[in-house]
């Protein structure tokens, strides 16, 4: 703190001690009294240094001071100051602590209720794919057994129109579930269906028509034994008589004739068997032809196709064998029993093959 004050005062002893040497050496009387002169002097400047030496010590001692008691009251302020932040920062610090603790309170909760909502989402997705799961195993089952029960139909009636139905009605459901995990049983009845519209299938309820209509012209047909009227349309061999005059004795003749005529018949006969026909056994062949062509019938029902072919050849042999041949009737009858041989295929009803896998594959949930 002392080198702030100047140090001019302290060269006046100096230069107080330097005065007399500036005096003559030769001047010897005046020696002791110069010499008492300049320690006079040299006391009084020498006091009054020490003395500026004190004012200016005691002046810079005050601002000393002074500065001290600033920086004391400016400290005491900055420690009131750094107090009261204290206090404000405990206070917050509290509050901080209050509002953490109630964050921590509220969050536990938040957890709480995330963990329940969670919980029930978890248990509700669950619930909707047991149901999504349950609603497609039951369509997948659904669909089995329609299909099932149209190819059985299928295989009774020998017509796909059940097939193509039954198909039609599983792809309309697919699309109104609209469930990607089906696509796969989609495409698989979409090729069913079309190998089905492109197979050859027998037309089994035409020919159950036409079998019909062979059964109900089996009474109408001719043996051929049978008597015809001669002449035009008859199978004799007698010409008709020439025509007559209208007189009652003409009349009466030509009764006797007719009556005659039916005594005898002569006709050329190339199967004997069948001239040897009693009217008991032809009722029998017409029932046994019935009774042909019925279980043909039956055989085409029953989709056995080789049985169903080997009644109708049996039926044809004994149409040509006992049946005269020369008939308008046996021969239309002919006719039928021959479009229908030649429609009779032992083409298989195509199956479902693909859409049963798929399904059976939908059904394991892969």
């Amino acid at each position: 703190m002392n080198a702030e004050f100047p140090i001019e005062p302290a060269a006046a002893p100096a230069a107080a001690a330097s005065a007399p040497a500036t005096q003559p050496i030769g001047s010897t009387a005046d020696a002791p009294a110069a010499r008492k002169a300049a320690s006079s002097s040299g006391g009084r400047g020498l006091v009054w240094g020490v003395g500026l030496i004190a004012v200016l010590s005691l002046a810079g001692n005050a601002l000393l001071w002074q500065k001290l008691a600033t920086i004391q009251e400016h400290l005491a302020r900055q420690s009131a100051d750094a107090g009261a932040q204290a206090v404000e920062a405990r206070t917050m610090a509290r509050q901080a602590q209050d509002l953490a603790r109630d964050t921590a309170a509220r969050q536990a909760v938040s957890d709480a209720r995330l963990s329940e909502a969670t919980l029930q989402r978890g248990q509700l997705e669950e619930l909707m794919q047991s149901l999504s799961r349950s609603r497609d195993e039951n369509l997948v089952v659904d669909l089995e057994s329609a299909l099932r029960l149209a190819q059985q139909q299928a295989q009774l009636t020998g017509s796909v129109e059940p097939l193509l139905a039954a198909l039609k009605t599983a792809d309309d459901r697919i699309v109104r579930a609209a469930n990607p995990r089906l696509a796969p049983l989609q495409r698989a009845i979409a090729h069913d269906t079309d190998r089905i519209k492109a197979a050859s299938v027998t037309d089994t309820p035409g020919l159950l028509v036409k079998l019909d209509d062979l059964v109900r012209q089996v009474d109408d047909l001719p043996t051929l034994n049978a008597f015809l009227p001669l002449g035009p349309g008859g199978n004799g061999t007698v010409p008709a008589p020439p025509p007559v005059p209208a007189v009652w004795w003409h009349r009466a003749l030509d009764v006797v004739y007719q009556e005659a005529r039916k005594l005898l018949r002569v006709s050329r006969i190339d199967r004997p068997e069948a001239a040897l026909l009693s009217p008991e056994q032809t009722f029998f062949l017409r029932e046994n032809l019935k009774l042909k062509l019925l279980n043909a019938r039956l055989g085409l029902l029953a989709r056995q196709m080789e049985s169903a072919r080997s009644d109708l050849a049996a039926a044809n042999a004994m149409l040509n064998k006992y049946f005269d041949p020369a008939a308008r009737k046996t021969q239309a009858t002919s006719g039928l029993l021959s479009q229908v041989q030649a429609q009779m295929k032992a083409v298989e009803l195509p199956q479902v093959d693909e859409t049963l896998a798929a399904l059976a594959t939908a059904a394991a949930g892969r």
